[in-house]
């Protein structure tokens, strides 16, 4: 007779428990940026919203500001550290290839049991590690969980490109998620679309870049480019459909949120989902683009401290997130604030 494998024992609910967030120490306003790429003030703010942005300093390395917002983040959830059964770190700015940066954070933050792994799904980073977090957690397989989203957006960017400088930043946030006796983490609706994965992303290989370079030592690194009308339809138009399918995944209606808090890209992309969600004035919407810019996998867990540290949103209250970028890949899920 076969023997019977033994497994986790599951658990009915998961949420998240605590968040934390790091921001850089330096603010970059328009004027600073508009210079090199021939713009304004005024023209910035038209086409995103954005008025600053925070740039990493050379010593805040992807693991710092990583550590930094978890550390906070376990400090803000009461877990030990040492029950951490698992570390997902979403970036897309990590530039060395192996090992993942998650496992340095890992250790570094005291989560010495825990297993570790980087996620890449861009701008949709966050939701995608936490969905798999709270999946993690509700099949037993740990018994709480470490999500991050941290990104260098600075370093894979052209700062002469006037697509994407004035929109990208750096940053932190993160979220530990642990069993409850409530939903907290809704369903996830999530998706790609590698057929328009030309219009966000890296305009040649580090291979390529390495051949270049063996010919001529001056070849530009690859950089990170955008076509900004056709993101911004895909945005607008598409993931407004994704927002309704997670609400109704959730069996949440508009009006019983408290909080919309969608990847920080561009603020007339908030506006444009707010409005066609139809959402209450009582919705607290997430506009932390306008003073941070857009800090890709680390947007959401940033937007979702600042509208907590801000009395906008309380703990408790129901939230839709929706994260999207560059594959171009999307995730959403309705969840309780911390």
């Amino acid at each position: 007779m076969r023997a019977s494998i033994r497994t986790s024992a599951p658990v009915r609910h998961a949420a998240m428990l605590g968040i934390g967030a790091y921001r850089p120490r330096l603010v970059v306003d328009n004027d600073q940026v508009a210079g090199l790429i021939d713009s304004s003030d005024e023209w910035i703010r038209t086409r995103s919203g954005i008025r600053s942005r925070r740039w990493a300093s050379e010593d805040e390395t992807i693991v710092e500001m990583a550590v930094a917002a978890a550390t906070a983040a376990i400090e803000r959830s009461g877990v030990d550290p040492a029950r951490i059964g698992c570390v997902l770190l979403a970036t897309i700015s990590h530039l060395k290839q192996t090992p993942a940066a998650a496992s340095e954070v890992a250790t570094r933050v005291g989560a010495v049991n825990a297993g570790s792994m980087d996620i890449s799904a861009a701008c949709a980073g966050f939701c995608y590690g936490l969905a798999l977090a709270g999946d993690i957690v509700r099949g037993g397989s740990a018994e709480t969980v470490l999500v991050i989203g941290v990104e260098r957006m600075t370093d894979i960017i052209d700062g002469r490109d006037r697509g994407t400088a004035f929109l990208f930043a750096d940053g932190a946030g993160a979220a530990v998620v642990g069993a409850s006796d409530e939903p907290g983490i809704g369903p996830v609706v999530w998706g790609s679309d590698g057929s328009q994965a030309d219009l966000i992303g890296q305009d040649h290989s580090w291979l390529d870049w390495r051949d270049q370079v063996a010919k001529d030592p001056s070849a530009e690194a690859p950089a990170m480019r955008m076509h900004g009308q056709p993101v911004y339809r895909w945005a607008t138009v598409e993931m407004a459909k994704v927002a309704r399918r997670t609400l109704e995944a959730a069996g949440i209606e508009p009006g019983d949120l408290g909080a919309f808090i969608p990847h920080q890209a561009n603020d007339r992309i908030t506006e444009a989902l707010a409005r066609s969600l139809r959402l209450p004035s009582t919705v607290a919407v997430a506009r932390d683009v306008v003073e941070q810019g857009n800090s890709s996998a680390a947007s959401i867990p940033l937007a979702m401290d600042a509208l907590l540290s801000s009395g906008a949103a309380r703990s408790g209250d129901t939230a839709l997130l929706l994260g999207f970028g560059a594959g171009l890949s999307f995730a959403g899920q309705v969840v309780v604030l911390p």
